[in-house]
């Protein structure tokens, strides 16, 4: 499944680097964005698991990796992460300028 982030998007703010021993608990359980809010999940080193959970779309999962796509989170789509083993990431989000 690809989905493709508009365009007039602007990047407003980054998370800190996360490892799978300091992923919060949040990421690791069911949650969303908000309304206009995207993300993209960048990994640094290693892979993740990315989960849509949401039942507005079909089941979904994508494995995310250094050097590879990031993956896309869609505005208020439940999803979590899963770490598989030795990881490093950051989420970045994007919204429309105003």
């Amino acid at each position: 499944m690809t989905i493709a982030i508009p365009e007039s998007l602007q990047s407003y703010r980054r998370t800190g680097s996360f490892t799978e021993s300091t992923i919060p608990a949040a990421l690791l359980s069911d949650h969303s964005t908000k309304k206009g809010v995207w993300g993209l999940i960048d990994v640094a080193e290693g892979s993740i698991r990315y989960v849509v959970t949401d039942t507005r779309r079909k089941p979904y999962e994508k494995i995310i990796t250094q050097g590879g796509e990031p993956g896309v989170v869609e505005p208020t789509i439940l999803h979590r992460v899963e770490p598989i083993g030795p990881v490093c990431f950051h989420v970045e989000f994007l919204r429309a300028s105003y």
